[in-house]
């Protein structure tokens, strides 16, 4: 059985699973078109390159660029796995924190109420 992309066994995406992955697709698109103007901006100087070697530095340069860039991409990316990682523990302390000022606040107000009910019966 098949999904509505086609795929077996697979669930179905979401509209912002499916936006995400274009994205990254037009974004994979356009560092290539960058990588490969590069290339030629890099080789256009170098008149005495054959065709064949003048294709070739730039396709050498092209794959480069593209480990640069997937390389910088997972640096960010683990970047920010990591404070997200850190800002979870951080709210987790922070809510905890506060459920206990909170606990603390309804008891101190139950013990007040209580003396004072203690009070006025005496």
């Amino acid at each position: 059985m098949t999904d509505a992309a086609g795929r077996a066994g697979e669930e179905p995406r979401s509209p912002a699973g499916m936006v995400n992955e274009v994205e990254g697709y037009l974004l994979c698109r356009a560092r290539i078109a960058e990588a490969k103007q590069r290339a030629r901006a890099f080789t256009e100087p170098l008149e005495w390159l054959t065709t064949a070697q003048r294709e070739h530095v730039e396709e050498h340069y092209v794959r480069v660029c593209l480990v640069h860039a997937r390389e910088d991409l997972q640096r960010v990316a683990d970047r920010c796995r990591e404070l997200r990682a850190e800002y979870e523990d951080r709210y987790l302390r922070l809510r905890a924190r506060c459920v206990a000022w909170s606990i603390a606040g309804v008891a101190g107000a139950a013990a007040m109420a209580m003396i004072t009910v203690a009070a006025q019966r005496s």
